[in-house]
């Protein structure tokens, strides 16, 4: 069965400093991983990236959407990775503090 993982971030940058993190991070992890077992792309529509992930067999999509104070993150699952989803979702949560942890700058 198939599952879902939503995951969200507070943070005090504009929503486009917030963009261009997820953006940067985003495009590290494709290169580091995805690129080499499959294909990855992000779209931004207004202020919400759709990705999607193909690797063996397999397809994840994910939102992100960045609002001014607050990033929340939703992440589906194939069955076959649901298994995971509590590992997946740990990650997600360090790696996304990180990005917007670095160089913090306040809103203007």
């Amino acid at each position: 069965m198939a599952k879902s993982i939503v995951v969200t971030f507070p943070h005090e940058l504009s929503v486009a400093e917030a963009k261009k993190r997820i953006t940067d991070q985003v495009e590290v992890v494709k290169k580091t991983y995805i690129d080499r077992v499959g294909t990855g792309e992000m779209a931004w529509v207004g202020d919400t990236a759709h990705l999607r992930v193909s690797a063996v067999g397999q397809t994840t999509t994910a939102e992100i959407d960045v609002k001014p104070a607050e990033i929340r993150v939703e992440v589906h699952l194939p069955w076959l990775l649901a298994a995971l989803a509590n590992k997946i979702e740990g990650l997600l949560k360090s790696n996304g503090k990180e990005a917007l942890r670095i160089g913090n700058t306040k809103k203007v």
